[in-house]
Parts: C-alpha cells; structure tokens; sequence
C-alpha cells in the first residue's frame, strides 16, 4: 500500500509558526490562502498590482502586496499562478527573495520537472497538490471535510521539508481525506497524462464524436445532448461514489451490457498505443516543451481551438439547454470572458 497521511499524522503547529505568501488568487489561490487564513496561519497575497484578483482578494480582508514584497515578507512561498507563467514570476519576484532557510511551495510539479525552475541550495522545494479544483477545496473545507492531496519533496534543506509539507497540508484540509506520498516528476507525468488522455481531451473528444454521430444521423441535437454530455455526470457521479462496479451496479442491465460490448470497440489496441505515445511525449519533455513554446509564440494556435469549441454546435445547444434549467446553476464562460 502507498504512504498515505491523515490529521495526526500532521503538526498544524509548524505552518501555524509560518509566515505564508500565496502567489496567486485564482481557483487554488483564494482556496488555500482561506483555508490557510481559517487554520490560523499568517497569509498574504502577492499579486501585480493590475490584477483583477486584486480586489477580490482585498475585499475578502487580505493584505494584498506586490508579489516581490510578498516573497521578502514570507519564509514559506506557494506558487499558484498558471504553470507557464512561474518562470518569469520566479525570476522577477522569487528568485531575489528567495534566502536560505525559507521554503518554496507548488501544487503542481510542472516547472520543477522540466527545469524552467531550479531552486538554490539551502531552500525547501515541496508540493502540496489537492486532486480538485480550488472551488471544491474551499467548498469542502468549510463543511469540515477535506480534498485529498498529493504531497513531495524535491528538495531538503531543513530536514523537516515534509514534516512542513504535510502541515501545510492539514491547514488546507487535505489530511482530512487523506495525503498521497509522491514525486514531483510522478504528480506531473501522470497528471498531465490524466488530462490529456482521459479527463479533458480523452472525455471531451468522445462527447463531441457522439453528439455529432447523432446529429449527422439526423436525431435532434437537443436529445443528442442529453445523451452525450448531461447524463455524463451521472455515471461519473456514480464511478466517484463507488468505482466503476457501483457504476454498473446502478444503471439498468442493457446500460451494462452496452458498456461492455461498446467500450472495447471504442478504446482499442490502436487507442491505447496512442495513449502510450502521449505519456512518451510527457516524460521526454517535448510536451511541455511544445506547451512553453505555444505561450511564447502568442498562443495563436490555442486561442483558435478555444474559440472554435465555443462556437461549436454542441456548446450554442447545451448553453440554450442550460439557462432553461436554472436549478443548474449554469454558467457562460463566453459571458464571463467578455466581461473580464
């Protein structure tokens, strides 16, 4: 069995005796630095000062230096701003700050394990990575419960680089559900493989080629929707509750028996070589390195694809689906972006 971590396993009194600087006030960083703030320790928020968290973060009683004041304040940084942004933040904020003795935080192991970051010697590098966006851990926290968590040392300095580590992660919550035992090169292998292949390109692409199959067949797009895309949550709310035998134990007989004669027809010999040249290309770096280079070219390309997948058919039906069903709680990304 693997390394797994829980309350008492945990010392709240280290990071409590820690000054905290949060670099980023996005999904994870307003997360941890509440969740932080409500443990008892000492957090503060480093942001540019043209950031539109900025006042969200102030409103809700941070004190809101730049991110370079943040650093020198603080002897424990966590690094929560996208992955290819950190370098330059490094450079510019962390780097001149960053003494012996303090400790440098992640949730993600990208820009330790392709080298774009290389901390000095005598500072800690550890990652506290929660498996669930930053809405949830808040969300989670608050009702006393906890995200489980990802915890690795890349570097030792003090000795106590875990002990740290995990304490840090009690003060999220994590240790409520547990704490997993990892390596910064396995967190970020297998996380960037798990979107990739399976939870966002694997799942999104298989709801396109379905609801289009559909739609080409002449069926209405707005049952095609339901079929494809609705009704996914629900197994997948069944396969987080109990694996995928509770799956199969709740949906009726012909599901099951269309899960099993379907799935293999789907997902073949074919699917899985491509799935093993897609984590090939995570751990020799040409990913990453094509991710890097795709940010520093303008990201051309990419902001093409997500437009193009916003106007799709597929989403102009969902989102007229949606605001007919106000129980959902929908959301507009298209709205939201517009009024950023």
């Amino acid at each position: 069995m693997p390394t797994m971590y829980y309350d008492q396993d945990a010392d709240l009194a280290l990071i409590r005796g820690r000054k905290v600087a949060i670099l980023g006030y996005g999904s994870q960083g307003h997360a941890h630095a509440q969740n932080l703030r409500d443990s008892g320790v000492q957090v503060r928020i480093g942001l540019p000062a043209g950031s539109r968290s900025r006042a969200k973060a102030v409103a809700e009683g941070f004190d809101v230096p730049e991110p370079r004041a943040a650093c020198a304040w603080a002897d424990t940084i966590m690094v929560l701003t996208p992955d290819t942004g950190q370098a330059a933040l490094y450079d510019e904020a962390i780097a001149p700050e960053l003494k012996p003795g303090k400790t440098l935080m992640f949730a993600h192991g990208f820009n330790i394990r392709y080298g774009l970051i290389i901390a000095p010697e005598g500072v800690d590098v550890s990652m506290v990575a929660p498996k669930g966006p930053g809405h949830r851990v808040r969300e989670v926290f608050t009702g006393n419960g906890g995200v489980p968590a990802l915890v690795a040392v890349q570097q030792d300095a003090s000795g106590q680089a875990k002990a740290f580590a995990l304490s840090y992660a009690k003060a999220l919550g994590a240790t409520r559900a547990g704490v997993l035992e990892t390596t910064f090169a396995e967190e970020t292998e297998t996380d960037l493989f798990g979107e990739k292949a399976v939870l966002c390109g694997g799942a999104s692409e298989l709801v396109k080629a379905g609801f289009e199959t559909l739609v080409e067949a002449g069926y209405q797009p707005e049952i095609a929707y339901f079929e494809c895309l609705h009704e996914l949550k629900l197994i997948v709310d069944l396969m987080y509750r109990g694996g995928l035998s509770y799956m199969r134990y709740s949906i009726s007989d012909t599901a099951e028996y269309g899960d099993y004669t379907g799935g293999p027809r789907l997902i073949t010999a074919e699917t899985r070589a491509e799935m093993k040249k897609i984590l090939k290309e995570i751990q020799d770096g040409s990913y990453a390195k094509a991710w890097v280079e795709e940010n520093r070219s303008g990201r051309a390309w990419f902001e093409q694809k997500r437009r193009e997948g916003r106007d799709s058919l597929l989403e102009r039906v969902g989102r007229d689906l949606r605001a007919r069903m106000p129980f959902l709680d929908p959301i507009d990304v298209a709205d939201k972006t517009a009024a950023s």
